[in-house]
């Protein structure tokens, strides 16, 4: 095969391609590759990254962001361990031990604002999550495109509207004044001012949070629904399945990766139900019903001035959704095999 400028042969089994020498690779090994991958691979990291810096200062900015807003910021959890004094600063400040971790467990404010932050939690796990996931479904399965998008814009308009806003249109629907009222009174009924309304607070927090996000979290599940193969759906309609039975067959195995990918980083944020809506319906209700871990924090630390408890509140906030985190991506891998990371 001299044409060709190939000679096989030899003794040691060595084939000969023009100049370059392959040998034979009896383990099943990848093969080198080219001479330029081979030159690529033997570069030093920074020259890499020279050769790719236009990427590397494409996502500087939002590196930036999370280095500057995020990981800096962690320095001050030294406070949970200072009785700590602006006038004093890190340096002067009197260092206490776990003082301030002891006294957050006798703290009666502490402990119902953990209890009311884990109830809203519960209800927003419950009702919050799968609701986009029904709406994602739901939008999915009509046959009109055109009907299908505006109902798409119409759900994903309340999410650019600001808590204040929002707060406000629940007040003039639901409070004392409001729309609901009036229409009871021209029916002869007395007024329920359900803004006021310490026992129905924790569902009201989770309607309103359901109605400003629901549109917009079902976007996630729109792509992933898209990314099922229709194949998958002919086949199941041809063995005789319906609507229903296509969603629980196909259309939810196909998302399910994203449904257990978004609950364990929703558990990392178990402990954080909202602190701008909380905030400004706090005083209708009272803070025995609406006071939870971040107002706890705004006003022990920030307006009481007891920084050491606050930052140790905080501190410890962050550690129970880091181990959250961590517990249900193991727990994921154990039972799926498959984790977030």
């Amino acid at each position: 095969m001299r044409g060709l400028g190939v000679r096989t042969g030899g003794a040691d089994g060595v084939a000969v391609r023009g100049a370059e020498v392959m040998r034979p690779n009896p383990k099943g090994e990848a093969p080198a590759g080219t001479p330029e991958d081979r030159r690529l691979a033997g570069r030093s990291v920074w020259s890499r990254i020279w050769r790719e810096r236009w990427m590397y200062l494409f996502i500087a900015p939002g590196l930036l962001f999370f280095v500057l807003f995020r990981y800096v910021p962690l320095l001050g959890n030294v406070v949970a361990f200072q009785d700590y004094s602006p006038f004093l600063g890190f340096t002067n400040s009197a260092w206490v031990g776990l003082q301030n971790f002891t006294d957050l467990l006798t703290d009666r404010e502490v402990l119902t604002a953990l209890e009311n932050t884990l109830v809203l939690s519960f209800l927003q796990i419950v009702f919050a999550f799968p609701a986009p996931i029904a709406l994602a479904l739901l939008l999915n399965s009509l046959s009109f495109d055109w009907l299908k998008r505006i109902l798409q814009s119409i759900v994903y308009l309340p999410h650019f509207i600001g808590w204040v806003v929002v707060v406000s249109i629940w007040t003039e629907v639901l409070g004392g004044a409001g729309l609901v009222n009036q229409l009871l009174a021209e029916l002869g009924q007395g007024p329920v001012n359900v803004m006021t309304n310490p026992d129905a607070f924790p569902w009201l927090v989770t309607a309103q949070v359901i109605w400003k996000e629901i549109g917009w979290n079902t976007i996630i599940f729109f792509a992933a629904i898209s990314m099922i193969s229709p194949q998958l759906y002919e086949s199941a309609a041809v063995d005789g399945a319906g609507p229903w039975r296509r969603i629980w067959h196909v259309t939810l195995p196909g998302i399910s990766g994203v449904i257990a990918l978004l609950m364990v980083l929703r558990l990392g944020t178990v402990l954080t139900v909202g602190f701008e809506q909380i905030i400004l319906q706090q005083k209708a209700v009272g803070a025995e019903a609406a006071q939870v871990i971040d107002t706890f924090v705004y006003y022990r630390g920030v307006v009481g001035g007891d920084w050491g408890l606050s930052a140790a509140v905080g501190l410890l906030k962050g550690v129970i959704g880091t181990v959250l985190v961590l517990g249900a991506n193991a727990a994921l891998k154990r039972f799926s095999g498959q984790g977030v990371f």
